[in-house]
C-alpha cells in the first residue's frame, strides 16, 4: 500500500471514530483534551463536531494554519508530559474526551510514551470520558471499546474510564 493510501485510510479512519464518539461524549460533563495539535486538522473538526465544549490542545510547538490555531487561553504549549501532568488549573475540570495524535513511527518512542501517559490520562480524565488514540494503551480501570465497522484493526484504540481507581 503506498503511503498515500496509507494517510488516507488512517484520515478517513480517524474522522468515522471521532464523529462516533461524539454522541457520547456529549453525555459526559467536561472539556476535550487535543493532544498534538499537528497542522490543526483534527483540532479544526473538534471544534465543529463540539461546538459546546472548551477543548484544550497540547503541543509543543504551534505550526499549523492560522485558521486551526487554538486562542491562547486553549493552547498549552511545551513538553505534553510536562504541561498534561500540571493543566489542572487552568483547564479546570476533568475531561470527557482526549484525542492522542502523539505516536511516532518508532516502537520505542512509542513505548517511552505510553509508559508516561496511561497514569497522566488516568489523572485528567472524568469518570465515563473517553479516549481515542493509535497507540496501545495499559489504562487499569478503563475498558476497552469496540469500534464502528470498517476500521482497520489495531489501527486505533477507544477506551472509557470506568472507575476513579
Amino acid at each position: 500500500m503506498s503511503r498515500l493510501d496509507s494517510f488516507i485510510r488512517r484520515m478517513t479512519s480517524q474522522k468515522i471514530l471521532l464523529e462516533y464518539l461524539v454522541e457520547k461524549v456529549n453525555q459526559v460533563d467536561g472539556p476535550v483534551l487535543e493532544l498534538g495539535l499537528g497542522n490543526g486538522r483534527t483540532y479544526d473538526h473538534l471544534r465543529e463536531i463540539y461546538p459546546e465544549k472548551e477543548i484544550f490542545v497540547f503541543d509543543f510547538a504551534m505550526n499549523c494554519h492560522p485558521s486551526c490555531a487554538p486562542d491562547a487561553d486553549h493552547m498549552i504549549l511545551g513538553d505534553i508530559r510536562d504541561t498534561l501532568a500540571f493543566c489542572e488549573p487552568r483547564v479546570g475540570a476533568k475531561a470527557s474526551f482526549a484525542h492522542i495524535d502523539i505516536g511516532s513511527a518508532d516502537p520505542t518512542n512509542d513505548l517511552a510514551i505510553v509508559h508516561w501517559l496511561a497514569p497522566l490520562l488516568n489523572e485528567r480524565m472524568a469518570v465515563g470520558g473517553f479516549v481515542l488514540t493509535a497507540l496501545k494503551l495499559e489504562l487499569s480501570n478503563f475498558e476497552t471499546l469496540d469500534k464502528p465497522e470498517g476500521i482497520h484493526p489495531g489501527r486505533y484504540h477507544i477506551y472509557r474510564k470506568v472507575s476513579e481507581t
